[in-house]
């Protein structure tokens, strides 16, 4: 039996309690979301964003209500979206297209996602007769807590995502052995992400399309030194540092996973900076756990670093969130005082970034547990398991 990438109807009647009791704790009677994963996470629709307003509407009657331009009503059906749906000629139109949500303007005290942009939410006000609506970011907390079902797809992203590096490695190797030019950074990037996308489609059924499927940033030497590069044609040469940022998406749940390696025999600098990067990602996979500060368990894990005298080469935080966004809150960093909680995901994924040399990162997605972290991404991760031989 292949993989299914659809949830069933009962994981969403689950979340849509969790979020109801939610709105409860904080005195609201119906909430209003347009930002395309919370619709993806209440109702099971995605679709391509664009000018043209998606929203959901998690009425105080308890209806959930999906608000569709009317090209993407067959679309919404096709993927059974468990929601009532209402839709609108086209944008922008006469009225607003939010006035199909409310024939009647709504009572009660109502809430609207933070991410909603000034635009849309004068459109709202428009369209429902109401300026009232409140700013609310409790999806953030629940679409954090994943389903046991949202974890399995995890799980399989997590699986191919360790394919994809192993075919990387594997393409370099093969180069090493033919004796010919090395691969660069694009070839290596299109190659590792065919090989994503091809075993989703020979293995899955239902799959579901996502603006990122497979892929990610592969870069190296110099090019390395900027933590979100992107590939370009350097081919790789004896000696350098590369790195293999990549991810996917199963069910549109992402995983990323990122390690760093040499091409040759390393040389001291190169197996101190990998030593040390990967010596405070075992840290970080210590420190995260349920009951766990976020910003304290960045302190843990970046401290290693630090203590180490490569403070100076630092660049971002232990990690994010992960689940329906590639990055989404909460932040393993200062300043988030998010407790972690079991079936939360995170990544784990500290970096060294020195000029004029190269970048040293490894990233785990990791899944909180009632007794600590469980790395999804298992790829080896040592300096010795990350040499291509020549």
């Amino acid at each position: 039996m292949s993989f299914q990438h659809r949830l069933g109807q009962d994981v969403f009647e689950r979340i849509e309690a969790r979020v109801r009791t939610a709105m409860a704790a904080r005195g609201l009677d119906g909430l209003l979301t347009d930002d395309p994963d919370d619709v993806a996470h209440l109702t099971g629709f995605f679709h391509h964003p664009c000018e043209r307003p998606v929203a959901v509407f998690l009425a105080p009657d308890g209806e959930v209500v999906l608000l569709v331009p009317e090209l993407e009503v067959d679309h919404a059906q096709d993927q059974r979206a468990r929601a009532r749906l209402v839709s609108y000629a086209e944008y922008p139109g006469v009225e607003s297209p939010f006035a199909a949500l409310f024939p009647v303007p709504p009572t009660g005290r109502l809430g609207v996602t933070t991410q909603i942009t000034r635009h849309r939410e004068a459109l709202l006000g428009r369209g429902s007769g109401r300026t009232d609506w409140e700013p609310t970011d409790l999806l953030v907390g629940v679409r954090a807590v994943k389903e046991p079902e949202e974890v399995v797809l995890h799980r399989e992203a997590a699986r191919i995502t360790d394919l994809m590096l192993a075919a990387g490695v594997q393409l370099v190797r093969d180069a090493v052995a033919a004796g010919g030019a090395l691969p660069s950074e694009a070839e290596l990037a299109r190659h590792v992400g065919a090989v994503g996308v091809e075993e989703m489609y020979s293995t899955h059924d239902g799959v579901v399309v996502v603006s990122f499927l497979a892929g990610g940033l592969v870069y190296a030497a110099e090019n390395s030194v900027r933590p979100h590069g992107l590939p370009s044609g350097y081919r790789l040469q004896p000696g350098d540092t590369f790195m293999l940022s990549l991810g996917c998406a199963v069910g549109g749940r992402f995983v990323e996973g990122e390690r760093t390696f040499v091409l040759g025999e390393p040389g001291p600098d190169q197996r101190r900076y990998h030593d040390a990067v990967r010596d405070a990602q075992a840290e970080g996979s210590r420190a995260i756990g349920p009951g766990v500060r976020c910003d304290d368990s960045n302190a843990r894990c970046l401290a290693v670093l630090r203590e180490a005298g490569l403070g100076e080469f630092l660049r971002h935080r232990q990690g994010h969130g992960i689940g329906l966004g590639m990055h989404e809150p909460p932040w393993l960093e200062d300043g988030d005082d998010t407790v972690l909680q079991p079936g939360m995901i995170v990544s784990n994924e500290p970096g060294l970034y020195v000029p004029g040399h190269a970048g040293y990162r490894i990233s785990d997605s990791v899944l909180v547990t009632a007794s600590g972290a469980e790395p999804l991404t298992s790829f080896p991760r040592s300096l010795d398991d990350c040499v291509v031989p020549l």
